[in-house]
């Protein structure tokens, strides 16, 4: 919701702050959730560090070691596997970004941006701590960086709705859960049937979105309300400046 600052009311201007990437009703909520999101991954990396085939919860979902699946779901799973390329990550990307502009949700748009990226970052960061690997030493598979990306911008897209929507804390944290867990679904099921990472990977990459996109959202408001409360500053005591030139030219004129 658009509100005003404390300087826009006193000196009566109608200066509005950009809708919050965060709404305040699901801060709560994601926050926790982003808490033990980050627990899992750490005790998933540390339980699989070192390690090159599945553990036991891999093996009961499916022996990740070759491919899984045949035609026509093959090429269903190469299709989501594109989306999580640079290329297709990168077409995502500018779609979602363009469509916030057209909304006038410029934090939302920073949000997918620097939030993907993050969450891509610290999958490439965390690979090389963990060290577990797949088909061979140099396939590092610990946590999905598609698997994070696609949720990445799933929630990213997912919080943006809730707050044009106006949603509540219950159906809000729910809308966002909801895509957050669909885009991972299907992200993953693409990753674990084409062999490239075991079904514990895929779910550290949508943990890792889950821990990176709230506290990105967060900072975006946090920053972005840091210089929008600088600016109304600034406007008001220009505007301050030039109505008490105002009153002296007027005081001046009343003397003679």
């Amino acid at each position: 919701m658009d509100r005003l600052t404390g300087a826009d009311r006193e000196a009566g201007r109608p200066a509005v702050v950009a809708p919050a990437v965060l709404p305040p009703s699901l801060r709560a909520w994601l926050g926790t959730i982003a808490a033990l999101a980050a627990v899992v991954v750490v005790v998933l990396g540390v339980r699989y560090a070192g390690q090159g085939e599945p553990g036991r919860v891999d093996g009961w979902i499916v022996e990740p070691t070759a491919d899984s699946v045949r035609p026509p779901w093959r090429y269903a799973a190469l299709a989501t596997d594109f989306l999580g390329e640079p290329a297709g990550a990168a077409a995502l990307v500018v779609a979602a970004v363009t469509g916030c502009l057209l909304l006038r949700r410029p934090r939302a748009a920073v949000c997918v941006v620097a939030g993907t990226g993050v969450t891509v970052g610290a999958t490439t960061l965390i690979k090389p701590l963990v060290g577990r690997t797949i088909h061979g030493a140099d396939n590092l598979s610990y946590p999905s960086g598609h698997t994070a990306f696609f949720t990445a911008l799933a929630l990213a897209v997912a919080l943006l709705a809730a707050g044009r929507l106006g949603l509540g804390r219950t159906a809000g944290t729910s809308l966002v859960l909801a895509a957050a867990l669909v885009a991972g679904a299907a992200m993953g099921w693409a990753q674990v049937a084409l062999g490239a990472h075991y079904p514990t990977d895929v779910l550290g990459g949508w943990c890792t979105a889950l821990t990176v996109i709230p506290a990105t959202g967060w900072l975006v408001d946090r920053i972005a309300d840091r210089i929008g409360g600088r600016t109304a500053d600034r406007l008001a005591d220009r505007q301050d400046d030039g109505l008490d030139g105002r009153r002296a030219g007027a005081g001046r004129r009343e003397r003679r």
